[in-house]
């Protein structure tokens, strides 16, 4: 299969783990404490992955100078990004509770969650294109830690959007365009990086995993902990160990 065709499969699938995870929370009552747990999970997965899979990569490139500044500038572009969702209503895009506003309620609030849930998905998408770059094929762990962790998300933001009265047109077609979403950015991140310099590669990848862990932090971390669990931090580990052992095997 061609490389640039790997990419985009791979950003498909990962990004259909979104409508996975959507549908469950549609379709089955999951309970608040199992949706704060899964979503732990999901975070240490994440964490782990953009450690070993990104960072650690980054630094082999191109050294520290390159691999802060690309984390910081990520994540400064997140923060900076998903403070303007915010302010439109789209804070709580990703807890499964009544914290989400509804379409009365803030008439704007609908598109800014699109588009916030798709600022969340494009970098991890992204780095999945960029693994076909760095080696023989697909970075089989990054694949299946942007999968894990994209099931929990769909599941709590479905959740949340479902209680505040969101159709399941508006659910799964947001769902159904990021997954498209995140198959493009998988594919861009391929073609448009292909032939770069080390340096440029390892920036890049910086760079995502510096919006990704402030992504985790704004929006998953805060739903984790919501019902006041006292296992989200066993969970969490092992979330994180899971994606150790897939890194290692790999």
């Amino acid at each position: 299969m061609a490389p640039w065709m790997i990419a985009l499969l791979a950003g498909l699938v990962a990004g259909g783990a979104l409508l996975l995870g959507s549908a469950i929370a549609w379709f089955v009552k999951v309970p608040a404490k199992v949706v704060a747990g899964i979503m732990a999970f999901g975070a240490g997965v994440l964490i782990s992955a953009l450690t070993l899979e990104l960072v650690s990569e980054a630094m082999d490139q191109g050294g520290l100078l390159a691999t802060s500044g690309g984390f910081l500038a990520g994540a400064v572009i997140y923060v900076g990004l998903n403070i303007l969702l915010a302010r439109s209503g789209a804070r709580h895009r990703k807890r499964s509770g009544d914290q989400q506003p509804s379409a009365q309620e803030d008439s704007g609030s609908g598109g800014a969650i699109a588009i916030g849930a798709l600022l969340d998905g494009v970098p991890e998408s992204m780095v999945l294109g960029l693994s076909v770059l760095g080696g023989p094929g697909l970075s089989v762990p990054m694949f299946a830690a942007v999968f894990i962790s994209n099931v929990p998300e769909g599941l709590s933001s479905s959740a949340g959007w479902k209680r505040a009265g969101r159709g399941a047109g508006y659910v799964f077609g947001i769902w159904g365009a990021i997954a498209l979403a995140s198959g493009l950015a998988a594919l861009a991140g391929f073609a448009l990086l292909d032939g770069a310099s080390p340096g440029t590669l390892a920036a890049v990848n910086a760079l995502a995993a510096g919006a990704i862990l402030a992504m985790i932090t704004d929006t998953m971390i805060p739903e984790a902990f919501a019902e006041d669990s006292l296992y989200s931090g066993l969970l969490a580990t092992l979330g994180f160990l899971a994606a150790l052992t897939l890194h290692a095997m790999g």
